[in-house]
């Protein structure tokens, strides 16, 4: 199989939500930040914010590119990681 295609193949982007309970993502380059209301992770798709209350990272596996979270789930939020504006920092991009 050529490289590129298993690359990809392994990278897929998936998101499976249960009840607003617990979630689990593939294609997860990086947990950027979380705590109780937010996780910001670092997808292949681009930013994804996870907004809600009692948050927890259940399970987290960087080289699969696996995280499991657990709490009430308000709200899932995809930014763009390819529209960045030179000097403007992640956080900026998400309050602005």
């Amino acid at each position: 199989m050529d490289e590129r295609m298993e690359k990809n193949q392994s990278k897929a982007h998936k998101v499976l939500l249960s009840n607003r309970k617990t979630a689990a993502f593939t294609g997860v380059l990086d947990v950027l930040s979380f705590d109780v209301a937010e996780i910001l992770l670092e997808t292949e798709q681009g930013m994804l914010l996870i907004k809600g209350n009692d948050l927890h990272v259940n399970r987290l596996t960087l080289e699969k590119g696996e995280v499991d979270v657990e709490g009430r789930i308000d709200s899932l939020s995809y930014s763009d990681a390819g529209g960045k504006k030179q000097g403007e920092s992640l956080l900026g991009r998400f309050f602005r």
